[in-house]
């Protein structure tokens, strides 16, 4: 690779950092090449990017674009490396788990070296679980449509089941 292929590189990494907010650092050094293509399809499907590059040249990349912000990932890229950017903070932690969880009980691979979510970095294949965790921004508004919904929905209920008791009542003399 000629010093101008890796300047290229560079800069579409540099794009995508800017680009996601939400980056994986995985290693996906022992799946096979059969693998690796159904987890570009999974992640294809889920709008979910999957690019392999050299850690010295993602490296390079984060620091031309802010290399306190981007510190607390340097220490991942080490072996073979392949980056997941997404939109949803939580999504390249599902396909990893669900991949997992479909290539066997005892899988472990693809791992996860590091990710990085809004300003948070993840480290370690560890956070998996956390991460998967995470609610997505329209989760987190179901959940407080939910609780704003739920003082009324009990006064309602409360109302309406004052009126049957008070018209079972009513009824009661008059069936006499």
């Amino acid at each position: 690779m000629n010093q101008e292929q890796k300047n290229e590189v560079i800069e579409l990494l540099k794009s995508k950092f800017s680009q996601y907010s939400n980056f994986y650092i995985t290693n996906t050094e022992s799946l096979t090449v059969s693998q690796v293509n159904d987890l570009r399809r999974v992640c294809f499907d889920k709008q979910v990017e999957l690019k392999v590059a050299k850690n010295t040249l993602i490296r390079k990349a984060l620091e031309s674009l802010d290399s306190e912000k981007y510190s607390g990932i340097y220490e991942a890229l080490h072996g073979v490396t392949a980056l997941m950017f997404s939109d949803s903070p939580k999504e390249p932690a599902v396909i990893i788990s669900s991949f997992r969880k479909a290539s066997g009980p005892k899988e472990t691979k693809p791992v996860l070296k590091a990710a990085f979510v809004g300003e948070e970095v993840y480290f370690g294949d560890n956070q998996l679980a956390a991460l998967v965790a995470i609610k997505t921004k329209n989760e987190l508004i179901g959940d407080v449509l939910g609780l704003l919904q739920s003082p009324a929905k009990r006064v309602i209920a409360a109302l309406l089941e004052k009126g049957k008791k008070e018209g079972a009542v009513a009824e009661a003399p008059a069936a006499e």
